[in-house]
Order: structure tokens, then C-alpha cells, then sequence
């Protein structure tokens, strides 16, 4: 059960970072799922373990995480689409 967790959280965490950012992420949820864990990884590195926690996801350096990993994709993938 706490794998199907930590999927809904990262998934939540990636969406509300594309919501913020406005760009959607490729693959849809998936895309969110994964820019919501890799955000929590990010974000941890940068900020630790700051304020709540949810799944063993903290919040706040995840969406900071996911914010900055949504942004580098969406660069990346405008930078493809024009060649």
C-alpha cells in the first residue's frame, strides 16, 4: 500500500508543479508521477527534509523539486521541437 501511495503523492506533487508552472508534463500522469519523485529526489538534495510529510514524500522541497524539473523538461523539449 505504500508504494500506491507514494505514486499518488508524486503524481499530485508533479501535476500541482505543472499547474504552477503552466506547462504539462509528456506522457500525462505518468510524466507527472515521475516529475513529482524526481522533484521529492531534487528537492531533498537541495532543501532536506523541510516541513510536512506526506508518504515519506516532504512536501515543500518536492515541489520545489518538481518546479525545477518541470521547467528544465519544458526547455528541453521547446528546444527539440524546433529542430
Amino acid at each position: 500500500m505504500g508504494i500506491i501511495l507514494y505514486l499518488i503523492v508524486g503524481g499530485l506533487i508533479g501535476w500541482l508543479a505543472g499547474a504552477i508552472i503552466g506547462r504539462d508534463m509528456p506522457l500525462g500522469i505518468i510524466g507527472n508521477i515521475i516529475a513529482g519523485i524526481v522533484g521529492a529526489w531534487i528537492g531533498g538534495e537541495l532543501l532536506g527534509s523541510i516541513g510536512p510529510s506526506l508518504a515519506g514524500i516532504a512536501i515543500i522541497p518536492a515541489l520545489i523539486g518538481a518546479i525545477i524539473f518541470v521547467f528544465i523538461v519544458s526547455l528541453v523539449m521547446k528546444n527539440t521541437r524546433k529542430k
